[in-house]
């Protein structure tokens, strides 16, 4: 507002002017800003304009300068060599439409590959046209997903943590976010993903007939908990008894470690009619930056989304499109064999996850052992003693503890009360979100770094 009024004023020649009259322009002037700042303050919808965790995350980063980033979810080595050489080809082909335009809900290239991905793993004939829409990442399917099925008093089942843009896209939609944590169960020093559980009698308690949607995050993000046969029973049965859409989250499908194994909902006899799944080429193929997602489910619920997406994106990137699609062929022509992508990946990961498990026991954190992704979420109530958190003037604890961590330790982590309801982030503030699809190098250096930190604490 002052910036505007100082423009204001900047234009009047105050010299020529009495005390008195400069006065009344002055506060002419001011009850101008007012009225315009009034009129075009942020909608209500969007809340107050918080910065989301990784914005706010990214300029640390950037400030802090730690020796060793984990908070971000993306690698920081290549992705397998077919999918980067297949964007160089089609950057320069001979093909000019391959940089022009293409069908708003998907490459056609792309959505018969993954009708041809998707069938057999859903046991039924996905139609490719009407069932598939591509998206600007899986956020997008996220957003086209709410904003195309939640409308104004609807309720909305949330799984916490959960990924923090769900909550602010179901409010964008005028919905009622509606809350319930995965608690672990008391343990002794290991604990897994699995650990972490519902309530069973207080997820029932939430359906009623103003339900509209549930949404499962499976493999789960940040615990890495991949949802059992018989909890996903529980979900389908009562999105059936109380006629609820699921909204399936499953962009880390193929970051699954064994013997454990991903189960998908659209998949369970009745849920085909009520599930809509969200992927990532991000995920699938290691290139965040690529912004390519997809949703798919029965055509008249995809219509919804298409009707969004339509007058939102309309089209997403032709050649990186493109690229997604050759990729798939080439996973595609390997399906059986133990070196597609789709199975090598987690036996990449799962000696980095083994690595930094062993690291962060060792000083002093209780991590839990996820069945699925790359991040690790550890408890830090033991370092409590070691670090004076009295400088940091966030709110909540992980908060203060990951800042300062970063600078004393210069290794930075994510805050799980992120991932939190307002009345439940003090089920996060003890514990830090690790991400380990990293070069063994870096962490390897962040184990010197935390012993280092922890060697100066004694």
């Amino acid at each position: 507002m002052f910036r505007t009024s100082r423009r204001l004023f900047a234009a009047v020649n105050y010299s020529s002017l009495s005390r008195s009259v400069k006065l009344e322009h002055f506060i002419r002037q001011l009850s101008v800003c007012r009225t315009m700042a009034e009129k075009f303050r942020l909608p209500e919808r969007y809340g107050a304009g918080e910065k989301s965790v990784w914005v706010e995350y990214i300029q640390l980063a950037a400030e802090y300068k730690p020796a060793v980033n984990l908070g971000q979810g993306f690698p920081d080595y290549h992705a397998p060599k077919h999918v980067t050489e297949a964007l160089s080809q089609i950057a320069t082909s001979e093909n000019p439409l391959l940089h022009q335009y293409t069908r708003g809900f998907g490459l056609p290239r792309l959505v018969e590959n993954l009708s041809k991905v998707y069938s057999p793993l859903i046991g039924r004939q996905i139609d490719a046209f009407n069932e598939i829409l591509v998206t600007s990442g899986a956020y997008e399917a996220l957003y086209s997903t709410i904003l195309g099925h939640v409308d104004t008093g609807d309720e909305v089942i949330i799984i916490e943590p959960y990924f923090d843009c769900y909550d602010f896209m179901v409010k964008c939609a005028g919905g009622v976010p509606r809350f319930i944590a995965l608690k672990p169960k008391p343990q002794g020093d290991d604990i897994s993903s699995a650990d972490w559980v519902l309530d069973e009698a207080e997820l029932a308690s939430l359906f009623n007939n103003r339900t509209k949607m549930i949404i499962v995050n499976t493999p789960h993000n940040p615990l890495g908990k991949v949802f059992t046969q018989r909890e996903l029973e529980l979900i389908a049965d009562l999105c059936k008894k109380h006629n609820v859409l699921c909204l399936s989250d499953e962009v880390y499908e193929w970051m699954v470690y064994e013997p454990k194994q991903h189960i998908r909902i659209a998949s369970f006899p009745g849920m085909w009619e009520r599930t809509i799944t969200v992927g990532s080429a991000g995920k699938t193929f290691s290139v965040t930056g690529w912004k390519i997602g997809w949703a798919y489910g029965p055509a008249d619920l995809m219509r919804n989304l298409q009707v969004v997406h339509q007058n939102c994106v309309y089209t997403c990137c032709t050649p990186v499109e493109e690229a997604v699609a050759r990729s798939f062929e080439y996973e595609l022509a390997r399906r059986d064999s133990p070196e597609c992508y789709f199975y090598s990946l987690a036996r990449e990961l799962r000696p980095k996850r083994d690595y930094l498990m062993k690291i962060l026991k060792e000083n002093g954190f209780k991590p839990t052992l996820p069945e699925a992704g790359y991040f690790v979420v550890a408890d830090w109530t033991d370092l409590e003693k070691k670090i004076d958190l009295s400088s940091e003037l966030d709110k909540y604890k992980d908060y203060k503890f990951t800042k300062k961590f970063a600078k004393e330790a210069g290794v930075l982590a994510i805050p799980p009360s992120a991932f939190y309801s307002e009345a439940h982030k003090h089920l996060g503030e003890t514990f830090a979100r690790f991400c380990f699809i990293k070069k063994d190098e870096n962490l390897e250096l962040t184990e010197n770094l935390l012993k280092e930190w922890n060697s100066k604490k004694k």
